[in-house]
């Protein structure tokens, strides 16, 4: 099971405003979707070992990819993605990436931990 980002983003009101349900897990969107929107994909996920049995939960690390065709529209995306995921994971970093160059979408990543017990 995988960590729940697609309805954590797309059920918030700030982050749907901007990329409606334009949220595409495995880091990859469509060829020729409408921008903006947001990629993630999944980093690591250890079990959480305990001696007595199998491990009652998985630490995932989550990478969220944020792309907008502006700068001020970046800035924006990813606060209103990254206040809409605090309220369920810890976000450990944030990414400036700047510009793409083949596409000219600008780029903000977030990292995040997510517990997701068994």
């Amino acid at each position: 099971m995988l960590p729940p980002i697609y309805p954590i983003l797309s059920q918030d009101a700030a982050t749907a405003a901007i990329v409606g349900t334009r949220i595409y897990p495995h880091g990859e969107a469509p060829q020729q979707v409408a921008r903006p929107y947001v990629t993630w994909f999944v980093v690591a996920a250890p079990p959480d070992l305990v001696l007595d049995g199998p491990p009652p939960s998985d630490r995932w690390t989550i990478q969220i990819d944020c792309w907008h065709p502006t700068s001020a529209g970046i800035v924006q995306l990813t606060n209103a993605v990254r206040s809409a995921i605090e309220q369920h994971a810890c976000v450990t970093t944030l990414f400036l990436n700047g510009r793409e160059p083949e596409t000219g979408l600008y780029r903000m990543a977030l990292q995040l931990d997510y517990l997701l017990v068994r």
